[in-house]
């Protein structure tokens, strides 16, 4: 979808707001996404607590709600994921609350909220429209996007590119790494819970005798592209953005089998706050309108059921994750002590 599409679609009027709330969600939760002109106005105060990410996209989907939603008094805080995380609950155990909602850009920034007790318990509803697996009592995925092995494909061929994530570490080629990168710090966050500390430590020691580091993912699938090293690590998007820009880019994608190589990572908004708004507010960004622009212009992978993913990634169905509550990825000092410890950071 593209942005003027986007913004013509929040815009437009409602054609349902004559009918309850819950019987059109319930209806358009069955018969497939949401759109905005089935969901209420939003009208009142609230204050957002925005994770940066996605290079403004999400600037653009918040503007356009408020210009469709003019009554609604929108305040921004804007910040790092993890400190606005921390933010929240710092104040909360002042007894403070500033925040109506999080919208933070990854799930270990969600489970350092909801782990205090934090968020409001989501209708059931509106979990029911996300993808199984996705489905969270007290905080609601928005889009997602999966570890990957971006590969030069004049350097090496598919068959050459391990599927066991474990197995790079004694590999001969040549890896680029952002270790610095919090969703690399993510993925190794992962990797120690699946595969245990040792295993983990052992991995990040040998990888890192044969990788060339980048300061972000971005810049490991330049390096990809450009053939200075054979592949890397990297969130799908990266790869996508690039080749959408060069199509003839010397870069695919190459994916690992059940292992923290291609954990399915998500960005995620709570709501802080009693009352309907804050759970409105949340309905429309699992909107039709808003989940497709994502996937158009960010290339992330769309949560909602029956929404088109972006092109040139495989189905989630046909990707094989592992299986864990994302919020675990809280647990990042364990990571970071590693990390440090074994010389990679």
């Amino acid at each position: 979808m593209q942005r003027r599409t986007f913004l013509q679609g929040l815009s437009a009027a409602a054609v349902l707001g004559s009918l309850p709330l819950t019987s059109r969600i319930a209806f358009a939760a069955a018969a497939g996404p949401v759109s905005v002109d089935s969901l209420p106005k939003l009208e009142g105060d609230l204050t957002l607590y925005l994770g940066r990410g996605e290079g403004g996209l999400y600037e653009n989907v918040l503007d356009a709600i408020k210009k469709r939603n003019p009554k609604l008094n929108l305040q921004i805080r804007r910040g790092g994921t993890a400190a606005l995380a921390n933010t929240i609950v710092a104040e909360s155990k002042a007894g403070v609350r500033r925040a109506d909602l999080f919208w933070a850009v990854d799930t270990g920034s969600v489970g350092m909220v909801t782990d205090q007790g934090l968020g409001r318990e989501l209708p059931a509803d509106l979990t029911a429209q996300l993808k199984p697996g996705f489905q969270y009592p007290r905080w609601s995925p928005v889009t997602g996007r999966v570890r990957t092995l971006p590969y030069n494909t004049e350097r090496v061929s598919p068959d050459q590119i391990p599927d066991d994530i474990m197995a790079l570490a004694d590999s001969k080629l040549a890896i680029g790494w952002a270790p610095a990168y919090a969703s690399f710090q993510s993925f190794v966050t992962a990797m120690r819970i699946l595969e245990g500390e040792k295993a983990t430590a052992d991995w990040l020691r040998g990888v890192k005798r044969h990788a060339k580091e980048y300061a972000g993912e971005l810049g490991v699938v330049m390096g990809v592209e450009r053939g200075e090293v054979d592949m890397g690590f990297a969130n799908h998007y990266y790869t996508l953005r690039l080749k959408s820009g060069k199509p003839d880019a010397n870069v695919d994608l190459a994916y690992t089998n059940n292992d923290a190589g291609c954990l399915v990572n998500a960005s995620g908004i709570i709501a802080l706050s009693e009352g309907d708004l804050p759970i409105n507010f949340i309905r429309y960004l699992l909107t039709q309108e808003v989940q497709s622009y994502l996937a158009s212009e960010a290339y992330e992978i769309p949560l909602v059921n029956q929404v088109a993913q972006p092109a040139g990634i495989p189905s989630l169905d046909s990707i094989t994750p592992p299986d864990m509550d994302l919020r675990k990825l809280a647990d990042l000092r364990p990571t970071l002590n590693l990390m440090r410890k074994v010389g990679v950071l």
